[in-house]
């Protein structure tokens, strides 16, 4: 061996124990607290109430986090990033845990150094136009003036569509949701697009929503879920199971309301490992026996807190679809509890 080739490879070595060394959990711990990372304000996902406590479907997966380590769902500080800071805070150890409706792809995965810990929302991208337009397709915007935000996978949607369309569009880039909104409000923009699900948050806070129309047409695919740093595989797997659990919990029909009685008294041996009654899961994790059990106690199981924040009986009014359980003809899935 060279010697360019052994000090090469020494420092491979190097590299690679930092990254088996780095843990986290115990950082986390430490502190006494999870830093999550959540959006600017998103009615329904993240956005201080008027008490200034933040809720909201991605607030709860972040108390749901924390309340695995600590058994505290309230042991948390949410930090609002905006798109354009979001990756470099997270890299930087700003925050533990980015949970601000993100799109999983390949670059922010590899080339950003993320780890997404599985999806949370299946979403796509859509269009709102004022209703006064008389708009009803997507195709029918060529010359329109269009709020987007910057450095979002929205952005380059947007130009792949006007352009497979062979339409034209003039961006007005904005960089957070209030933004947009004032723009938008404002008429500096014919057009607001982003993901489905945050046009219709954007339109539930509107004085008037019904004058806004969201167009038919969703022109991509946005898986979106929290992610981690790459390099600690040990807070990846927390932070992934913390979701599973939420999901399983739905599916096994655990809720808020009967979480208690069938942790002293199920049957069920996927229910039983779920909440800590049976096996070691927690103590492969590093957490608590009832760590799973404290997750959900924090605002409910996947089912409960999409309903509360974000489902057909709120503002936001978003049906199940393709984020409904495997068992009723969605994509929510999670991996077994054994």
């Amino acid at each position: 061996m060279t010697k360019k080739v052994f000090w090469g490879a020494l420092a491979a070595a190097g590299a690679a124990a930092s990254i088996a060394s780095a843990d986290t959990l115990e950082d986390v711990k430490a502190r006494g607290e999870l830093i999550c990372g959540t959006s600017t304000g998103l009615a329904g996902f993240s956005a201080p109430d008027a008490n200034g406590r933040y809720e909201g479907f991605d607030v709860a997966y972040c108390r749901a986090l924390a309340g695995a380590i600590f058994g505290d769902p309230d042991a948390v500080e949410f930090k609002p990033l905006t798109t354009t800071n979001r990756f470099s805070a997270l890299s930087a150890g700003e925050v533990d845990v980015l949970a601000r409706n993100t799109t999983w792809t390949l670059t922010r995965d590899v080339d950003l150094k993320n780890t997404f810990i599985g999806v949370n929302y299946y979403d796509g991208q859509g269009f709102m136009v004022p209703k006064e337009l008389g708009v009803t397709s997507a195709r029918e915007l060529d010359g329109a003036t269009v709020c987007i935000q910057t450095g979002t996978t929205t952005e380059l949607n947007l130009a792949d569509f006007f352009r497979a369309n062979n339409i034209s569009y003039e961006p007005v880039p904005i960089e957070t949701n209030a933004e947009a909104q004032q723009q938008y409000l404002a008429g500096a923009c014919d057009v607001y697009t982003t993901d489905a699900s945050g046009l219709a948050a954007t339109r539930a806070s509107f004085e008037a929503p019904g004058e806004h129309v969201i167009l038919p047409e969703i022109i991509s695919k946005e898986p979106l879920g929290p992610l981690v740093r790459h390099g600690d595989d040990h807070w990846a797997d927390i932070a992934r199971w913390t979701l599973n659990a939420l999901i399983a919990a739905e599916e096994l029909g655990v809720t808020s309301a009967n979480i208690d009685e069938l942790a002293a008294s199920t049957e069920n041996p996927e229910i039983a490992r779920l909440l800590g009654t049976e096996g070691n899961l927690g103590e492969m994790l590093g957490l608590s026996q009832d760590w799973a059990m404290n997750a959900v106690k924090a605002e409910g199981n996947y089912g409960e807190i999409f309903e509360k924040y974000i489902g057909e009986g709120t503002p936001i009014g978003l049906a199940r679809g393709l984020n409904a359980q495997w068992t009723e003809g969605g994509l929510m899935y999670a991996p077994p509890f054994r």
